[in-house]
Formats: C-alpha cells, sequence, structure tokens
C-alpha cells in the first residue's frame, strides 16, 4: 500500500484558505473508505489539543465535505493512548494541526504516539499536517518554536522525525528572508520551502504533487555561488 504525507505550508482551515487542497486530501480519503462514510482523525497536539481549532477543522471536512471528524486528545490526560489507537486504525486520514512542533514532538514521545502515527503512516494511512504538522516530518525543521515560547526572537533549525529527507520551511512567504539566511548560516544543501495555502504530496518518500489553494513552494539549495530558489511546478 502506498504511504502518504501531505506537507502544507501554512494557512486558516478556519477562514477555508486551504480548501482546495482540503478537497484533495478527503479525495484520498473517501477513495480509501469506500463504500463507507470516510473518517479523519484531527491530532491538535502541536496547538495543546485547542478545540476551537479542532471545531474549525470539523467545520470543513464534516460541514463541506461530509467526512467525519474526530479528535485524539492527549496533552491533559482526556483520553489514554490506546483509545486514540483505536481512533487511528479507524481514521481514512490523520491530520496533525499546527502550533509548537517541538511540544508536540515531545509529548508524542512521552506517550507513545509517535509510534502509533508513524506506525500508521507505514500501514498506508493518509497523513496530512499543517505548518508543525508538516515540518515535524523531516530531518530538518525550521520552526518558530523559541519565539513562541518567548525564550528568543529566532527563527531556529530543529531535528525532526527523518521520515522524509531534507529540510523543510513553512509559512514561506512570511519568512523568505530569514529562512535563507539560515540556510546560508548553515550550509543547508536541500531544502523545501512552502508558503501558506500550498501543499506538497509525498509518496513513499518521493515528491509527487504539489496542491495549491493560492501559495506556491519552492525548492532551496545551497552552493558555492549563493542560494538557489527554485518554484515546484
Amino acid at each position: 500500500m502506498e504511504r502518504k504525507i501531505i506537507a502544507i505550508g501554512g494557512g486558516e482551515i478556519k477562514n477555508k484558505t486551504t480548501l482546495k487542497i482540503d478537497e484533495y486530501v478527503v479525495s484520498l480519503a473517501k477513495k480509501n473508505a469506500g463504500e463507507r462514510r470516510a473518517n479523519a482523525l484531527f491530532i491538535g497536539t502541536a496547538s495543546h489539543d485547542s478545540m476551537p481549532y479542532f471545531n474549525s477543522f470539523r467545520k470543513t471536512y464534516t460541514s463541506v465535505f461530509d467526512v467525519k471528524a474526530e479528535v485524539g486528545l492527549i496533552v491533559y490526560g482526556e483520553m489514554d493512548v490506546d483509545r486514540i489507537a483505536m481512533k487511528i486504525e479507524n481514521a481514512d486520514v490523520i491530520y496533525i494541526g499546527g502550533g509548537d512542533t517541538v511540544f508536540m514532538l515531545d509529548k508524542w514521545k512521552e506517550t507513545g504516539l509517535d509510534k502509533l502515527i508513524l506506525s500508521a503512516y507505514e500501514r498506508g494511512k493518509i497523513i496530512v499536517g499543517l505548518s508543525a504538522g508538516a515540518i515535524c516530518w523531516f530531518t530538518d525543521m525550521y520552526t518558530d518554536y523559541a519565539i513562541m515560547r518567548g525564550e528568543s526572537s529566532e527563527y531556529v533549525l530543529k531535528k525532526g522525525l527523518g521520515i522524509l529527507p531534507n529540510a523543510m520551511c513553512p509559512h514561506f512567504n512570511e519568512r523568505e528572508e530569514d529562512f535563507t539566511r539560515a540556510v546560508i548560516n548553515a550550509k543547508i544543501p536541500f531544502s523545501y520551502a512552502v508558503e501558506n495555502d500550498c501543499a506538497l504530496e509525498f509518496t513513499d518518500g518521493t515528491l509527487t504533487k504539489v496542491i495549491s489553494s493560492g501559495g506556491k513552494a519552492f525548492t532551496v539549495e545551497y552552493t558555492d555561488q549563493g542560494v538557489k530558489k527554485t518554484e515546484i511546478l
């Protein structure tokens, strides 16, 4: 079975700016579900399990696309891991929301949720992530976690799960100048840079599609001659 990760650079599901991407995700989920109603599991660990965020997700996936929306809550102990494991098993797509990437990965490791999600990916569950939920799959993540925590005014590179090679920068339309400087300073050989309202689809670890709801995606390469930015079409 194919393994898919759809990495969304950013956007506001509440305001439906990612709707074309969500429509594509739903088409995959419904294909996977066949005759039964498709099921989408929202995991909002990075936003500290924000219920308004989940409600915005549900208003798109259920109200617009008639997909059953479930939520996996791990931050405050509302659900045990076995219950979330059942939700993962029933899901056609697992959607990882944005927020504090490092907090999310630490909480997943602490609870064992990381192993459940990685196992689901290996079994062919469609994985979708926005911002923090997108960059976590790569070897390196360009993240604002230190800014969010008030520890620094700088974006930083942190190690991700390494399921997908190279680095990823989300919100590239907002962070291009900062990320270009980071590429030069760290001599990052190859990165993906994705604007808000744009997504990259990886199938079995290989980039297979760009899905745009208005944004663009680029590769960024560090060379002796400088930084080369190329739009992915």
